[in-house]
């Protein structure tokens, strides 16, 4: 069995991406990143997922982004609530953490290299994200290159590093609908930006609207407690 690095954040996309390189017949090895995000609590529910759908086994490896702050998630910035679907869909919000996914990917392929796997999968989406610059395919696609380039891996020929990113061109509801199909179950994941210390979600920040209108459009019963 082929092994594979999955970044899990204990939200929607990661969990379906997790399921996804499951079904493909990898064994999982799943990462988790506490850099500092208000949002935490998704690591406890990365553990129960990474759990659920049989990871190899699950790390979490803090690396405080607070240092530089600079995002609404890491600083003392206020999430932006009630947006509507034009503004959400416009320009890079606040929520942007700086060099986020290139810091994930790049530890992840540290850590691929230690368990000898070749493959990494990301919850990217270009769809229905806001903008957000490192989610998009060309930067997907130098990660890849510099991961053959960069790596003693690489570089010895055992390998050829892929970034597998299974839901990018996929809205909310396609995600959703493929991840019922795979028997997710969505009640153990968290999208929220700002949940309160008792796990339930804001329902008003971009993320939980996005999560609102996906399962609406995929007919599928939310099952997120939302405390507003």
């Amino acid at each position: 069995m082929n092994q594979a690095v999955v970044l899990l954040s204990g939200g929607l996309d990661s969990t379906t991406t997790l399921a996804i390189a499951r079904e493909q017949g990898f064994a999982a090895y799943c990462l988790s990143i506490d850099y500092g995000q208000r949002h935490r609590v998704e690591l406890q529910c990365a553990q129960r997922i990474a759990e659920k759908l049989g990871a190899v086994e699950h790390r979490i490896l803090r690396l405080d982004l607070r240092a530089i702050g600079g995002s609404a998630l890491t600083d003392t910035i206020d999430v932006p609530k009630d947006r509507s679907e034009s503004a959400i869909s416009h320009g890079i919000p606040v929520t942007y953490v700086p060099a986020r996914n290139t810091i994930l990917l790049a530890v992840a392929l540290g850590y691929a290299e230690v368990v000898g796997a070749f493959d990494l999968f990301i919850g990217a989406n270009v769809l229905d994200y806001s903008g957000y610059p490192d989610c998009r395919p060309e930067f997907l696609e130098c990660f890849e290159r510099l991961a053959n380039l960069a790596t003693k891996a690489g570089v010895e020929g055992l390998g050829k590093f892929r970034v597998h990113a299974p839901l990018l061109k996929r809205t909310k509801a396609e995600i959703i609908r493929e991840g019922v199909r795979l028997g997710v179950d969505y009640s153990l994941t968290l999208s929220c930006y700002d949940p309160d210390d008792q796990w339930r979600a804001c329902g008003r920040c971009d993320s939980c609207l996005l999560r609102k209108k996906g399962f609406l459009e995929a007919g599928v019963p939310d099952p997120t407690i939302y405390r507003e």
